[in-house]
This record gives structure tokens, sequence and C-alpha cells, in this order.
């Protein structure tokens, strides 16, 4: 039997997904942490504050938070992590159906998608699973820019000692 070594996409596929869960209501969070606690490394903050200070030692793939929370909404947070902490897949949960909540959400939050509450587990399951397929073409195409950058850097560096010769 041939074993082959682990790709990085084959380490990747491995790894849980590191979810960030913002939301108010305690019963909330405790749900959420135990429908998808199995399937994802689930972390889980009852505020704003306290989500940005997880931030701040615990990167995560995905956000998802709820709209309305007292102090800070949903939108007012995700525009605070985007300015620190752009690189996570933002999703946002409201049990309101506000149409200026969806536009802000998307033009301000930079929302993958927004999703009423209650929400339906399998509905979430597959937004999450999509927003980590977001997340991961974007860190690929992140990734080849820096070395696309790194060959022009070279590629100029060549040039000039050739001209200066």
């Amino acid at each position: 039997m041939l074993i082959l070594p682990k790709t990085t996409s084959s380490i990747m596929s491995e790894k849980k997904i590191d979810i960030l869960y913002v939301d108010d209501e305690e019963n909330n969070l405790v749900s959420f942490k135990a429908t998808f606690r199995l399937k994802y490394n689930v972390i889980i903050a009852s505020s704003a504050d306290a989500a940005m200070k997880i931030l701040e030692t615990k990167p995560v793939e995905i956000i998802i938070t709820d709209q309305r929370m007292p102090n800070m909404t949903g939108i007012e947070f995700l525009e605070k992590v985007i300015e620190k902490y752009p690189d996570p897949v933002r999703i946002l949960l409201t049990g309101y159906a506000d149409m200026n909540a969806v536009i802000d959400a998307v033009n301000k939050g930079k929302i993958f998608h927004y999703l009423s509450k209650p929400w339906n587990e399998q509905e979430l399951d597959e937004t999450i699973k999509k927003a980590f397929e977001v997340y991961k073409a974007n860190k690929e195409i992140k990734e080849m820019n820096d070395k696309l950058a790194l060959s022009n850097d070279q590629l100029e560096f060549l040039l000039r000692q050739k001209l200066l010769s």
C-alpha cells in the first residue's frame, strides 16, 4: 500500500473551520455551539467588544454575528472588524426584516451572506461551507499576489543590474 504525503489542501480540509459567533442572547450562543461544535471549531462571544478581544488573540476564518445587540449593532461590529481583520468572511443574522440593515450590511460590513433568525441549520451549514470556500480562494489569491510582487521585485533588481553593467 502506497501512502502519499499530505498536501497543503488535504491538510487544510482536515482542519476544523474556526468560526466566531457573536450574539447577545445566551440561548442563541448555546444553541449555535451545541449544533455546530462537532463540525467546526466554534468560538462564542456575547458582545462585539468581547468578540474584538477574541480576534486579537485568535484568528478565525468566519464571523457570524447578530444584527441587534446592545452598544453596537452587528454591522457596526463588522465595520470595526474589517479595519483590523479583513480576511474572515462575514455573515449577518437578524430576526428582523429590516431592508436598510441588509443594505448597510452589504455596503458597510462587506458581508458574504445575510440570514434571518431563527436560522435553519442546513441553510446555515451550507452558507458556512460556501463562506469557507470564499475564504480559501481569497487566501490563495493573496498568496499568489505576494509571490507575483516578489517576482516583480526580483526582475526589477535583475534589470537594474543588467542596465548598470
